[in-house]
């Protein structure tokens, strides 16, 4: 009997997930045109707790999205506008010499914007690594230091970047640390010849389009929670580990091109990052098991951002994607 109140219990979790997540994108559709698979992706990295990188030229909606999102799931969010002459405490905040109410001075401090619960790091490639390096702590330990004092994020705390491609005037590429707290690296396209006509639709008329809230903070959380209590099975998760090994030149899985042509594969993070986004994909799929199917399915945004060419692939012309399509047709699922 109790086993069976917990399946119970299980399956009305996975549908207020996917009632949820559907919800979301339906509003943030008011919006966006096209690029479906972008706005699963972003939704995907939310619900499973981890951070998401976007990259494309400029004017394809990266920014309109992720502002979408925020308006969708009803969270603080902040914008930070990412410049070459943008310094760390711009970002965490500082302490400052005020006056007091009684008169004479005293130090306060003064948080900075990357304390909300969603954080648009917009073209986060235009600053400098000492500024980008302003991310590393918060990203993977949701706190930022200054001095003494140690704040810690509110939850749900995600950090959604853009980035125009680093061959860009201006940018500066990000360094591995930093991709690697990532959980997704999407690549944004032009839209179709269709897509062209609703977006002049949509967006030079006279009337706006409003994107009402339909989720929480603390229903977020407590989907966050559910996406972690999904069961991985051996075979998926042996299945992630060789993908992720794969991608590690000397590695017996990894195939030629990769021990010629990589200079760094996949970090652990690589795997925890394919096993939580996969979680997502089985509830999304209305199944309570994570299959080899769906950690293939987002292999490549967790792990085109994890892998770093050395200079004879670069020679060759063999990019990061044919790598990846090396590693997923050579390493077997069973």
């Amino acid at each position: 009997m109790q086993m069976i109140d917990q399946v119970q219990v299980a399956r009305e979790q996975a549908d207020e997930f996917r009632t949820v997540f559907r919800a979301i994108r339906d509003q943030v559709g008011r919006m966006m045109v096209g690029q479906r698979d972008v706005i699963d992706g972003v939704l995907t990295a939310l619900m499973a707790g981890g951070h998401v990188l976007l990259e494309g030229v400029p004017g394809l909606g990266k920014t309109m999205l992720i502002n979408s999102i925020s308006r969708a799931v009803d969270l603080p969010f902040s914008r930070i506008q990412f410049t070459p002459d943008m310094m760390p405490a711009d970002i965490i905040g500082t302490t400052m010499l005020t006056e007091a109410e009684g008169g004479g001075h005293e130090l306060t401090f003064q948080q900075g914007p990357i304390v909300a619960n969603l954080v648009l790091a917009d073209e986060i490639n235009r600053a400098t690594p000492k500024t980008q390096s302003a991310l590393l702590e918060v990203m993977q330990e949701r706190q930022v230091t200054v001095g003494r004092r140690t704040l810690k994020m509110p939850e749900p705390f995600c950090v959604m970047a853009t980035q125009n491609p680093v061959d860009q005037e201006g940018t500066y590429p990000l360094p591995e640390a930093q991709l690697d707290r990532f959980l997704f690296k999407l690549l944004v396209g032009y839209p179709t010849e269709a897509e062209y006509h609703a977006i002049i639709d949509r967006t030079t008329g006279g009337e706006g389009v409003a994107i009402a809230p339909v989720t929480d903070a603390g229903t977020l959380c407590r989907l966050r929670d559910v996406v972690r209590q999904v069961p991985v099975p051996e075979v998926a998760k042996s299945y992630a580990i060789r993908l992720v090994m794969a991608t590690q030149p000397g590695s017996a899985y990894a195939p030629e091109s990769v021990q010629r042509g990589v200079a760094l594969g996949a970090s652990p993070r690589g795997i925890q990052s394919l096993i939580l986004a996969a979680k997502v994909q089985c509830l999304l799929d209305d199944r309570f098991a994570v299959s080899c199917d769906d950690i293939a399915a987002i292999a490549r945004p967790v792990l085109r951002h994890r892998v770093i060419v050395n200079y004879q692939a670069m020679a060759r012309g063999d990019g990061i994607e044919t790598l990846i399509d090396d590693v997923m047709r050579v390493v077997p699922r069973s």
